[in-house]
């Protein structure tokens, strides 16, 4: 048993035997990061490298026109640019903070208490990733309506709260919390708001992370609450406001305006994946084991 060094899947040094598995990888590496390095040489292209023929890749004259031209815009709007950022980072904070709340909460009582009707919640809650977010539009915006939420943030935050995929996922990690051990903290006199705080959150981080990352991507690139439910500009969130400039520059003049609007909306996704990238492997890698 001395000699025994484990399966050594993932070593902690370098091995020869690491070789043949990157130069398997790293084409498809390569392959995934181009449509990356096209939206950020696409955004610093001047307009004669826009219309290029044949279409040039990557960007010889870099400049910064385009996000000139795009500051320009939103400088001859009615509401500063600044308005839109706010309004997007107050409903993306609450709307990450909310779903992360709520799919914690609920994977836990899902998967270690005990209560009726708790495989029927978790079924409907399956049947729930089958729904397009299309076809509830009609009765999210009835429901918005009658609440009188109309013209406010909340009816950019309380339609992105509940997030069914979150949800399984965090579930079938917590999955993986031994029984035995909640079963000591209660007998040590625990509750279960005690348990909650004290063993699962701490033990389920890379689940949290993989939370955030898809709640975040969710709500920051959502423009259906604005065209839907909010009529005062004052209320947009910045997604809108892009899509509005984009939609507004579509012409040949108007390309290097989309593409810097384009990068701008994509960069924030792009950082918080590379933060939380290590959590999110270890979420994919054992979302199947017990």
């Amino acid at each position: 048993m001395a000699g025994y060094k484990g399966s050594n899947i993932n070593p902690k040094k370098f091995e020869k035997r690491q070789i043949k598995i990157i130069l398997a990888v790293l084409p498809l590496a390569l392959f995934m990061l181009l449509p990356i390095i096209f939206i950020f040489c696409h955004a610093f292209k001047p307009m004669d490298e826009l219309f290029a023929f044949p279409p040039k890749f990557l960007v010889t004259r870099p400049t910064l026109d385009n996000f000139t031209k795009l500051f320009k815009a939103s400088a001859m709007s009615g509401i500063p640019m600044s308005r839109y950022v706010f309004n997007s980072l107050i409903v993306t904070v609450v709307v990450v903070l909310g779903s992360i709340f709520l799919s914690t909460a609920s994977g836990f009582a899902l998967s270690k208490l005990k209560f009726k009707l708790k495989n029927t919640i978790l079924e409907v809650n399956n049947m729930a990733l089958m729904f397009v977010p299309v076809a509830v539009m009609i009765p999210r915006y009835l429901t918005i309506n009658v609440l009188g939420l109309t013209d406010t943030y909340l009816a950019h935050i309380l339609p992105l709260l509940a997030m069914p995929v979150s949800l399984f996922l965090v579930k079938q990690f917590i999955d993986q919390v031994p029984d035995a051990l909640i079963e000591a903290a209660y007998i040590d006199g625990a509750t279960d708001l005690r348990v909650y705080f004290k063993i699962i959150l701490p033990m389920i981080k890379p689940a949290i992370a993989t939370s955030a990352i898809l709640a975040f991507q969710q709500v920051w690139v959502n423009v259906e609450s604005s065209n839907l439910y909010v009529s005062n500009e004052g209320v947009k969130t910045l997604a809108f406001y892009m899509n509005t400039l984009i939609a507004a520059n579509n012409t040949v003049a108007g390309q290097g305006v989309a593409a810097a609007a384009a990068l701008i909306m994509f960069v924030p996704n792009l950082v918080l994946f590379i933060i939380l990238q290590n959590s999110i492997m270890n979420t994919m890698a054992h979302s199947g084991m017990k």
